[in-house]
């Protein structure tokens, strides 16, 4: 998908549209590491109702950050991963992670999503 630089009033403005949303920062977070089936991110992500990672999942792939790729089983699985577009976020990720973390005064909070800093 292709965005102008004329539709954003600031860098600022222009991250969020990408990764603006309740989950879709913790659905990259959670793909960092190696691609995850659809059960995977719902269980990584247990306050996400379906149909809202559903949602955040088809605006991320849209937008060209996440790679679907349906497995043809009985029934079918879907594996999502990380494009390289998608993975140049890993550092605001981490920026995101180290000051979340200062701020509840524990480095990786909230540990059910902590891992290790990646910079590939």
């Amino acid at each position: 998908m292709e965005y102008s630089k004329d539709q954003f009033d600031c860098p600022v403005e222009a991250t969020l549209f990408l990764i603006g949303g309740k989950y879709k920062p913790l659905i990259l977070w959670c793909l960092i590491e190696k691609p995850l089936h659809y059960m995977e991110l719902q269980r990584m992500i247990p306050k996400a109702t379906p149909k809202m990672l559903s949602q955040q999942l088809r605006d991320l792939e849209t937008c060209g950050m996440l790679h679907r790729e349906v497995i043809p089983n009985k029934p079918p699985r879907t594996l999502y991963s990380l494009t390289t577009f998608g993975r140049s976020i890993i550092p605001v990720l981490n920026a995101m992670c180290d000051w979340g973390g200062r701020l509840f005064g524990r480095p990786g909070y909230p540990n059910a999503l902590q891992r290790k800093k990646i910079s590939r």
